[in-house]
């Protein structure tokens, strides 16, 4: 289903001749047929694309760190609107109140009591939220909870 949405918007990307959406579905586009045949599939499903569009987000904000470091502030421009786009196709992200919630349910119920139960935790919070939270903010509400 995300595929026909991405084939159907580079499409229509193409029409409105959009060349920001356009060279950003492009490379998404390109990505998706490596993956496919790095693991050698005819098809891809919706959490391969996810997966694949996580890590392009990736790419762009450690470009963008490294672009306001290096003072581009025209570059860190045009990856923050790719950023937006690729963050378009993803599940609405959870609020740092839902992702605490989660937290703290799981760790009463995997009984976690120090830092070393912080994998467990991890693995458990992340199966829950289904890529729809920050790893990394994840990672610091986990931490500060446990002591």
């Amino acid at each position: 289903m995300l595929n026909e949405k991405l084939a159907a918007d580079f499409k229509e990307a193409m029409r409105s001749k959009d060349s920001l959406r356009l060279s950003t579905l492009r490379m998404l586009k390109s990505a998706t047929e490596y993956y496919k045949i790095e693991k050698k599939q005819e098809s891809l499903t919706d959490a391969d694309i996810t997966g694949i569009i996580k890590k392009q987000i990736k790419q762009r904000q450690d470009s963008i760190e490294g672009f306001e470091k290096g003072g581009r502030a025209d570059l860190v421009e045009k990856e923050k609107a790719e950023l937006a786009i690729l963050k378009s196709y993803l599940p609405e992200e959870l609020s740092q109140a839902q992702v605490e919630e989660i937290v703290k349910a799981v760790i009463a119920e995997v009984e976690a009591t120090t830092k070393a139960d912080m994998g467990k935790v991890m693995k458990a919070v992340q199966a829950r939220t289904a890529g729809r939270a920050d790893n990394r903010l994840v990672s610091q509400i986990v931490s500060a909870q446990l002591p």
